[in-house]
């Protein structure tokens, strides 16, 4: 196994044997601050490094991970103003298009508009948010122009993947991921 592996194996056992209260505090506390920060700040290093890893993020020159803030459930529909059936209201089960992780890319792309989405993942969620840190990548930074495993993303055909839906994420909602 791989260190990453360990790494991943460590956190699950972590919830075996450590204290639940423990565990809990920290991801409380976690909440607690992520809540009092904004919807889209820029992060040092990955909360959850195997995670990180796992969906293409490397230590070095280039890379950027972004933690976003999306409301949780369904769409925010206006009740209208004017008369209707009930039935015919459509306040009620309507939800968006795409998946929060989804929301989320394109958010954090709008964001930071010289950078393309590479991946996220989940990180938290509370009663009325859910976190996901996104890995941004500088298609014009000089090191990820010389990697051969990421300089795919620095040709212009990768423009704007997370408005077209061609993350991981954006794939799923399109259903092209069972």
């Amino acid at each position: 196994m791989g260190i990453y592996k360990y790494i991943s194996e460590m956190s699950k056992m972590k919830s075996r044997y450590v204290e639940k209260e423990a565990l809990l505090t920290l991801k409380r506390s976690r909440l607690i601050k992520w809540r009092k920060e904004g919807a889209i700040v820029r992060v040092e290093k990955p909360t959850y490094l195997d995670k990180a890893r796992a969906r293409g993020y490397k230590a070095k020159q280039g890379y950027v991970i972004v933690r976003v803030r999306v409301r949780r459930g369904g769409r925010r529909k206006p009740r209208p103003r004017s008369g209707r059936k009930p039935k015919r209201m459509g306040v009620k089960k309507i939800k968006p298009e795409r998946n929060l992780r989804a929301i989320a890319e394109t958010r954090a792309a709008r964001k930071y508009p010289n950078v393309e989405v590479l991946n996220s993942y989940w990180v938290g969620e509370d009663g009325k948010y859910k976190y996901f840190e996104v890995i941004l990548v500088d298609p014009h930074h000089p090191v990820i122009k010389s990697d051969p495993k990421i300089n795919w993303i620095t040709k212009p055909v990768h423009k704007g993947r997370a408005f077209r839906g061609l993350t991981s994420a954006g794939k799923k909602h399109r259903g092209l991921i069972k």
